[in-house]
């Protein structure tokens, strides 16, 4: 295949959410991928409607990991010239789509995003202008490079394009940085304290220490008990915005 219809494939990868339909997903997304290898292919119109109604079917997964199962199934469709046996890409293409789902929704909804998305907070409310760019510096990197490997990676070893997302751990990532999330959260109410903000400026040094302490302890044993971090993380958000809400009144 032409090094130019992999690089437009991987571009049009890009826009597999902004057909998003209730229907069957991100299926025209999909489809809307794989068009620049039937065209390199000029294949006869019977077999280019087949490879079409196939990738016009259900497919739903997370948009980063999109490229990585694009990636596998244009290696196994060059595999079989896009006209064998179909089944063999039905299994493999659902398979990932449901893993890829999973590992990339805790990775990047339930970590990545909520700690990018506290720094930035954390920023404007310290008053710097950065804070948006910081939001893209720690948020977009990475899921570029998903994107760019796990296309590369799932072209390259088709079926077992998947051994370099399962290299990556994501989910073990995942919990070092729903952790440093809780440890931001922690640390900038206590910088809320010294400065004298809102509801805490009438409380003495040691009780507002004590509360912190008691707050992050509470944190510690919560997930202990099986809690999620993200439910603490975004129930943290909450019981502050109310104390704050409560303190200008």
């Amino acid at each position: 295949m032409k090094k130019t219809t992999l690089i437009r494939i991987f571009i049009r990868s890009f826009f597999i959410h902004t057909t998003l339909n209730y229907r069957r997903m991100q299926n025209l997304g999909f489809a809307l991928s794989v068009i620049p290898l039937i065209r390199e292919w000029r294949l006869q119109k019977t077999d280019s409607e087949k490879m079409m109604i196939r990738h016009l079917q259900m497919f739903n997964t997370n948009p980063y990991f999109s490229a990585a199962v694009i990636g596998s199934i244009v290696r196994l469709e060059e595999a079989q010239a896009g006209k064998g046996d179909a089944a063999d890409v039905e299994i493999v293409k659902k398979s990932l789509m449901a893993s890829y789902a999973a590992i990339g929704d805790i990775f990047f909804w339930g970590a990545l995003r909520p700690l990018a998305s506290i720094v930035t907070v954390i920023l404007a409310f310290a008053g710097s202008v950065f804070a948006p760019v910081v939001f893209l510096l720690v948020y977009t990197p990475v899921h570029i490079w998903i994107r760019f490997k796990g296309f590369l990676e799932g072209y390259r070893q088709g079926k077992k394009g998947f051994e370099f997302v399962r290299a990556l751990d994501l989910p073990r990532v995942a919990v070092r940085l729903r952790w440093g999330a809780l440890i931001l959260l922690a640390g900038s109410v206590i910088w809320l304290v010294n400065d004298g903000y809102g509801p805490y400026r009438d409380l003495s040094g040691i009780m507002i220490r004590l509360t912190v302490l008691l707050l992050i302890l509470l944190c510690l044993s919560l997930i202990k008990k099986g809690i999620s971090q993200l439910y603490i993380i975004y129930g943290s958000v909450l019981i502050f915005f109310i104390i704050s809400w409560a303190g200008f009144f």
